[in-house]
C-alpha cells in the first residue's frame, strides 16, 4: 500500500489515494494490513490533530468492515469496555482513535483499563521532510493555487513540521493570495511565514 490522501478536510477525502504514506506513517499502515495478527482483536491509532488518523481509521473500516471508535478517549466507558469484549467474541476489528495513548485517559473503569493498557497502540509521527513536501503541495492544489516549483522548493525546508502547521500555513497562503489578488509566489510564501513566525526566511 503505497498511498493509501492524508491530511485535511479540504476536501475530506475517503479514497486510499488520499493517505500520504511515508515513513511517518508507514508502520502504522503494516500494522492495520496486518490486523488478523494482532494479539487481541483491537487495536489504539494515535497521532496528532490533522494527520489524518481518522481518515486511515476510516478507510480501514471499509477495507476491513472492522468496528471504528473515533475520539474514544471521550467515549463512554461501558462501551468501549462493551465493544472491546465483542470483538474478541465476534473475531471483527476494533479500532480506537484518539491524539493519546489509553494510558492518559484517565479511566476509571478497572476492567477497561487492564484491557486497553494490554491493547497494541500504534503512533502516526509528525510529518517527515518527505510527508511534509507532499502535504503543502496536495493542499494547495486542492485549494486551487497551482504553486510554482519554487515556490515548494522555498516552503519545504523552511515550514515548521507539524500538521497543524501546514495547515495553517496553506490556509494563510490562500487568504493572502484572495486578498492581494495574486497567485501563489515566494515573496507570498515568504510574507506568510513572517506573519506566522517562521524561523528560516
Amino acid at each position: 500500500m503505497n498511498q493509501i490522501a492524508l491530511p485535511f478536510a479540504w476536501p475530506a477525502g475517503e479514497d486510499e489515494r488520499d493517505f500520504i504514506v511515508t515513513a511517518a506513517n508507514r508502520l502504522v499502515v503494516r500494522h492495520l494490513e496486518h490486523w488478523s495478527l494482532w494479539p487481541v482483536m483491537a487495536s489504539v491509532l494515535v497521532g496528532p490533530r490533522k494527520s489524518g488518523r481518522s481518515l486511515l481509521g476510516r478507510i480501514f473500516a471499509a477495507k476491513t468492515g472492522a468496528t471504528l471508535i473515533d475520539n474514544a478517549d471521550a467515549h463512554d466507558e461501558e462501551a468501549l469496555f462493551h465493544a472491546w469484549n465483542a470483538a474478541q467474541a465476534s473475531h471483527v476489528p476494533l479500532l480506537l482513535i484518539a491524539e493519546s495513548t489509553p494510558a492518559a485517559w484517565g479511566i476509571r473503569l478497572p476492567d477497561l483499563r487492564s484491557r486497553l493498557l494490554a491493547t497494541p497502540t500504534v503512533a502516526i509521527e509528525e510529518p517527515d521532510d518527505e510527508l511534509a513536501a507532499r502535504l503543502i503541495e496536495k493542499l494547495l492544489i486542492a485549494r486551487g493555487l497551482m504553486p510554482a516549483p519554487e515556490v515548494l522548493r522555498y516552503l519545504s525546508p523552511r515550514i515548521e513540521r507539524s500538521y497543524l502547521a501546514i495547515h495553517r500555513t496553506v490556509e494563510a497562503m490562500d487568504e493572502l493570495s484572495l486578498e492581494r489578488r495574486q497567485r501563489i509566489t515566494v515573496p507570498v510564501a515568504r510574507d506568510v511565514l513572517a506573519g506566522l513566525g517562521g524561523e528560516f526566511l
